[in-house]
């Protein structure tokens, strides 16, 4: 007899599929119930239902006494057992879907207030960086002051050039001679700036 061996356990056994589907499993049953509950809220269904209970009336009470199924004589005995049993049925079925709606609701207003709070977050830290960048650029100079200043400056050393001539008995200094001698000190202070800080650029490059 060939011996029997088993397969290795790095070597699973396909998955048997089930040969009947349990409608009960998962989510099929509430999706069921939600379809139906929305079959039955719509025109179309109760237009259906009036018409078979009109045929249904009409046939059974005008049709022969031999060909009556649900004899009008009996009340409609199985036309009231069918609308009980389909108002018993659809009871529970519409309650699980609002169940299940409700469940949807609560985790969709869930994410909304995690969404809602995400975005106040998100606001606060923005107004806090704007409010930090007004008080950092109450700090910096503007062009306009900036022109001000050496404005305010060159009248400065004009009105000094002015009395200490005066005193002096000299001819004072134009004011384009005092513009050309401020240039002159500004491009030497940035001259020498510019050279004391050459030996260190290279530095700055090889380092890795």
């Amino acid at each position: 007899m060939a011996e029997h061996r088993p397969p290795p356990l790095d070597d699973p056994a396909p998955r048997r599929r089930a040969l009947l589907r349990n409608p009960l499993r998962g989510d099929a049953f509430g999706r069921g119930a939600e379809g139906f509950a929305r079959m039955m809220g719509t025109p179309a269904f109760l237009v259906g239902m009036t018409l078979f209970c009109a045929i249904w009336l009409t046939w059974n009470s005008l049709a022969p006494v031999s060909a009556q199924f649900d004899p009008r004589a009996l009340n409609f005995t199985l036309l009231t057992l069918i609308l009980s049993l389909q108002a018993s049925y659809a009871a529970p079925l519409l309650l699980l879907a609002q169940n299940r709606q409700d469940d949807r609701d609560r985790v969709q207003a869930e994410q909304d207030r995690q969404s809602n709070d995400r975005n106040h977050a998100t606001t606060d830290f923005i107004t806090r960086e704007i409010a930090s960048l007004r008080l950092a650029l109450n700090d910096v100079a503007t062009r306009d002051f900036v022109r001000g200043e050496l404005r305010d400056l060159l009248e400065d050393l004009e009105t000094t050039d002015e009395t200490s001539a005066e005193r002096a008995g000299t001819a004072p200094v134009d004011a384009a001679d005092l513009r050309t001698i401020l240039r002159e000190e500004i491009e030497a202070v940035l001259t020498e700036r510019e050279r004391a800080g050459a030996p260190d650029r290279p530095k700055e490059q090889n380092a890795p």
